[in-house]
């Protein structure tokens, strides 16, 4: 028997690939920390045989592994497939260079980031060599009005503001969603946006944003610090720094505006 759940999921998907959706659900399900048969179902929704039956072959082609007694952990080929990923994208190899001069240079945590479904993606990191590790990781994902880099990947994009900030800060009241709007305007004025602590009690950012050839905004950099090591006199001293090692990167892929 079908449950509603299974039901809508198979209504969302066309006909006759039913069986890929919920495969790749389960593995989603993993990833987000679903990991024993009882919370994949409760997750999914896929009926407790069917999603046995479909963990065995996952596990049997690598995409999931046995972990604990009765647990399942992400696969070697979904880790062989994510360096591919990684390799094929141009972004991270066209920016490798200009990021480790600028880590080498400024001893702090860079990382590379893009867009991907309204969240800030992580796609490369060097670790800083002085003070705390950050929390972040390539794959990681953070929300877009609370990082430096989400900030500069959303500049001159005045329409959708609010919307995110709103989606991201629930509880935030109209004031703060207008003196967040202010910030935003000041950041595209500048070319480069911070984060004062607003996403991690501690670390503060400087970043950037990344253009290809057309002139928009594909990606963006950010140098990351603790508090000691970033004060706000220093962070005023690195926009610049950031906008030139972004623009550098923006150059190799085709940007041309002075």
């Amino acid at each position: 028997m079908i449950d509603d759940t299974e039901a809508a999921t198979q209504d969302a998907v066309p006909q006759g690939t039913q069986t890929l959706a919920r495969g790749l659900q389960i593995v989603s399900a993993v990833a987000h920390g679903s990991t024993s048969l009882k919370t994949i179902v409760e997750s999914t929704g896929i009926g407790r045989s069917s999603a046995h039956r479909m963990i065995q072959l996952l596990v049997q082609m690598g995409y999931l592994r046995h972990g604990s007694p009765g647990e399942f952990r992400l696969g070697p080929t979904l880790i062989e497939f994510g360096f591919t990923a990684l390799n094929q994208d141009p972004l991270p190899v066209v920016a490798r260079e200009s990021l480790e001069a600028l880590a080498e240079r400024t001893q702090d945590t860079i990382h590379l980031s893009v867009e991907d479904g309204e969240s800030v993606l992580y796609l490369h990191k060097i670790p800083g060599t002085r003070g705390a590790e950050m929390r972040s990781r390539i794959g990681h994902r953070m929300p877009m009005s609370r990082t430096g880099v989400g900030k500069a990947l959303l500049l001159g994009q005045d329409d959708r503001w609010e919307r995110l900030f709103v989606a991201e800060n629930p509880g935030a009241d109209s004031a703060a969603s207008e003196a967040f709007i202010k910030r935003m305007q000041g950041y595209t004025r500048e070319g480069a946006s911070l984060d004062l602590e607003e996403n991690e009690p501690g670390i503060r950012c400087v970043a950037a944003p990344i253009r290809d050839g057309s002139g928009q905004i594909v990606a963006g950099i950010s140098l990351s610090a603790t508090r000691p090591y970033m004060p706000k006199d220093r962070m005023q001293a690195l926009v610049p720094v950031m906008k030139a090692a972004a623009k550098e990167i923006s150059v190799k892929l085709g940007y041309r505006q002075g």
